[in-house]
């Protein structure tokens, strides 16, 4: 494990300034990068813990925000946000290029060597920079099987990689089966990989706030999904040839 350090970022997305949270491993050399999507609720300690461990691996990781510097912890006030945004892949591809420009210009950053995890909101926004064609060497999401507009899947341009729970009520198997067949008639890549009896958000320890339902931790498959994440990147984005560099 490397020593790493953070701080934070912001830059305007969305009609908002967002505040980011940039985790940088130690060194000075150029590392791959990974663009790091939260929940509906937004960017918590719980990315940043995540932004930690990758730059702790050697990766420079940044982990975007979603409301503008907001947490929002009501679900409703969560919802009458998200949903909108979910319905709008052009919002979500804004949301995503602002926050992977800030990533691709940071000096520590190779700018060719990026993938995009993200979960629940934040993974279908890495799925849409996907389907924008952004220059990425991996997708990774969690709880986001989400489809996206006719045809612009394949445009996909890397390995996708996605984790649902098998009792998640937000994305169950009939949204399952719609992405995979997206996935698949545009040929790319694509695994999934189902977490059996694991709710929505399974990934997300428990909150001190209500929450919407279908949501539960599961802490097992939260180990399991993250060893699977970065399996991943190991597979798409290697350090090895930077190490030493």
């Amino acid at each position: 494990m490397t020593k790493m350090t953070t701080r934070t970022v912001e830059y305007p997305a969305d009609g908002l300034t967002m505040i980011g949270y940039l985790a940088l491993p130690a060194g000075v050399d150029r590392r791959p990068a990974v663009l790091l999507g939260p929940e509906g609720m937004g960017l918590s300690d719980v990315e940043r813990r995540r932004a930690d461990a990758l730059a702790e691996l050697g990766y420079v990781a940044l982990a975007f925000d979603l409301h503008g510097g907001r947490y929002l912890g009501d679900p409703e006030e969560m919802l009458a946000r998200c949903m909108p945004l979910l319905a709008d892949p052009d919002r979500m591809r804004g949301i995503g290029h602002a926050a992977l420009d800030v990533l691709r210009t940071e000096p520590r950053t190779d700018p060719d060597r990026i993938a995009a995890v993200g979960y629940g909101t934040g993974g279908a926004i890495a799925l849409e920079l996907g389907r924008d064609g952004a220059n990425l060497r991996a997708i990774g999401t969690v709880n986001a099987t989400t489809t996206g507009r006719p045809g612009e899947a394949a445009r996909i341009r890397c390995p996708v990689w996605a984790g649902v729970g098998s009792e998640d009520p937000i994305m169950p198997p009939a949204q399952r089966n719609a992405f995979t067949a997206e996935m698949q008639a545009a040929g790319v890549d694509w695994r999934l990989a189902v977490y059996g009896g694991a709710l929505h958000a399974f990934h997300h320890p428990p909150v001190d706030h209500p929450v919407v339902p279908g949501v539960g931790y599961h802490p097992q498959h939260a180990q399991r999904a993250w060893r699977d994440v970065v399996d991943l990147l190991t597979e798409c984005l290697p350090l090895a040839e930077n190490l030493g560099a």
